[in-house]
């Protein structure tokens, strides 16, 4: 296994967002290679750590970087949160952390097929469990695949790549990163493939999230991990792109309103009460050097609610 190297985005951010309080419980729903968990352990003296990851490479290492600390890995997908912590006799925590999307370790380990860069199975499942994104590509219908890249990659050349993937695996199955890489491009216009500074992505994203649920594992565990919060614990939520970051920022929305009842009542009936309030009105952003020294923390968006 390569060095299980990732670098913690907006971490000191991330810490502050937390309020950590010494005695408190606290979940790291994306542990990974252990460097936010690693730092919200540091600030507990009679508190816990629970750090959960579907992969188990990412187990293995974050269980290694977190010994003698107060904390815990657990390999599960944070969808199940709720679950694998009830198990463990949680049933209220003080914090949240998710950092959304795919590993640094992930993407740069060829062999996992996540990136475009590198010739490699065609995978990308997180747990290394399930179908791979060959068995998507190879078996789903033409609109199947259309509607995922439309939907999740927000590719607009998605019938066209859609109709070469369906022609290709015709007369041989897809099975590398580097044949699913050469079908999109010849599916771009010449044109735009000049404008891209890579036609594979949205496709391979698209795909990513597909083969994960990602965005269906999300919304569970928002709703699961929201409620375990003891008022005044904290969530907070990187999100990569506008997908994940739509979806957050709408459910903390949610969240904060109070009144339900239609506009046209004069006066609220409905007695209803907000359940969270914004830390922060509009996402942090990596500052200028975190951006410059990790290109991966661009497009990286930060949301934090309390509990009331």
């Amino acid at each position: 296994m390569s060095e299980f190297s990732h670098k913690s985005i907006m971490l000191e951010q991330c810490i502050d967002g937390l309020a950590i309080k010494p005695d408190g419980i606290y979940v790291d729903g994306t542990c990974g290679g252990a460097g936010h968990s690693r730092e919200i352990a540091k600030h507990l003296t009679e508190g816990m750590l629970y750090g959960l990851d579907q992969d188990p490479d990412a187990v293995a290492v974050a269980t290694e970087r977190l010994s003698g600390l107060p904390a815990k890995v657990i390999q599960t997908n944070f969808r199940d949160a709720k679950y694998a912590l009830k198990k463990e006799g949680i049933e209220k925590i003080d914090g949240v952390l998710l950092d959304l999307g795919v590993s640094s370790y992930q993407l740069d380990t060829a062999e996992r097929g996540f990136s475009y860069n590198a010739e490699a199975y065609l995978d990308m499942r997180m747990s290394k469990e399930g179908p791979s994104a060959a068995d998507l590509v190879n078996t789903l219908s033409l609109q199947e695949i259309t509607d995922i890249l439309r939907e999740y990659g927000e590719e607009k050349f998605a019938y066209g790549i859609a109709k070469k993937i369906v022609a290709y695996r015709e007369t041989q199955p897809i099975t590398t990163t580097t044949q699913l890489s050469e079908i999109v491009n010849s599916a771009y216009p010449a044109a735009e493939r000049r404008k891209s500074k890579n036609p594979s992505r949205k496709t391979f994203q698209a795909l990513r999230i597909a083969v994960n649920d990602e965005l269906g594992a999300l919304k569970d565990a928002l709703e699961d991990l929201f409620e375990m919060l003891n008022p005044g614990g904290r969530m907070c939520i990187i999100t990569f792109h506008s997908l994940e970051d739509r979806m957050v920022k709408q459910y903390f929305k949610d969240l904060t309103i109070s009144c339900t009842c239609p506009k046209e009542l004069p006066i609220c009936v409905c007695g209803g009460k907000a359940k969270g309030k914004l830390i922060t009105k509009k996402p942090i952003e990596a500052d200028t050097q975190e951006q410059e020294e990790n290109r991966r923390s661009r497009s990286a968006k930060l949301r934090i609610i309390e509990k009331l």
